[in-house]
């Protein structure tokens, strides 16, 4: 009688992966997107991506899926990639219907079966460049996936007043004034997050600081040229439903940022 070899889970694609934490973020994020994601964040995206029926569109960290949906209604065609075995299981199991899903390398695109360059009208990335390093081969792999004219999105924490542990809110009692406190900016910085709670796992996970100057030399090396900017305020009312003063409204939380693909920009090719 043939013994049967207990099967192993797939492995991460990146080391950068959240798998091990699928679970704890799942139960934050969900089906449709954190608050924050249906609030502000999908809304930003859709406005500066403004997908049209027909465009093949590529999302990259993915998760599990929360912006396939709204690119479905639009009438695109949704492919998701992400270095989590576990949160693209999830992502099927929600959205299948809505578009693929892939398991995949973002620092390696050309890698990822179902990939080929210079195949889709747009590229997102969705609250996810900040968790993943290094920076330049990533925006060369996003960059070589686009048709000439195609499109990075980028929507992200914003760099310049969101440091990770880096900064925060303030009082001055002499003025009666909430202000913001910026600690440190100009230095590249991989910051470990705080803490998850209980039964989330040890894992650490990293937020790589980078000031807006890499972003946008990083993308102009790749023939990606910045055509639109958005700073994004919190929303009107916080998750639990207290309205957001106007004064903490006026400090941005998201950056986003649309690009264009330059005709003779050739795709990059990185391992």
């Amino acid at each position: 009688m043939t013994a049967h070899k207990k099967a192993h889970p797939a492995a991460p694609a990146a080391p950068t992966s959240w798998d091990s934490l699928a679970a704890w973020y799942d139960g934050w994020v969900g089906a449709g997107g954190s608050h924050y994601h249906r609030t502000v964040a999908i809304p930003a995206v859709l406005d500066l991506l403004d997908p049209q029926p027909g465009e093949a569109i590529l999302d990259i960290g993915a998760g599990q899926g929360v912006l396939a949906p709204a690119i479905a209604a639009r009438g695109a065609h949704y492919t998701g990639v992400d270095a989590s075995p576990r949160l693209i299981r999830l992502a099927r199991r929600r959205h299948g219907a809505q578009g693929r899903f892939l398991v995949g390398d973002a620092r390696a695109l050309a890698t990822t079966p179902g990939l080929g360059p210079g195949v889709f009208d747009g590229v997102v990335f969705l609250l996810s460049l900040q968790d993943m390093d290094p920076l330049d081969p990533i925006l060369a792999g996003a960059a070589s996936m686009l048709r000439p004219g195609g499109h990075v999105v980028l929507l992200l924490v914003h760099p310049a007043f969101r440091v990770p542990r880096q900064s925060g809110w303030g009082w001055d009692a002499g003025r009666q004034l909430r202000y913001r406190r910026v600690d440190r900016y100009l230095t590249p910085l991989p910051v470990p997050m705080k803490p998850l709670p209980a039964g989330a796992g040890r894992t650490v996970t990293r937020s790589y600081h980078r000031p807006l100057h890499a972003y946008i030399n990083g993308l102009a090396a790749c023939g990606l040229l910045v055509t639109r900017m958005l700073e994004v305020p919190s929303p009107e009312r916080s998750p639990a439903g207290a309205p957001v003063s106007a004064g903490e409204r006026e400090i941005p939380l998201f950056l986003g940022l649309r690009t264009r693909k330059e005709d003779g920009a050739p795709p990059q090719n990185y391992p």
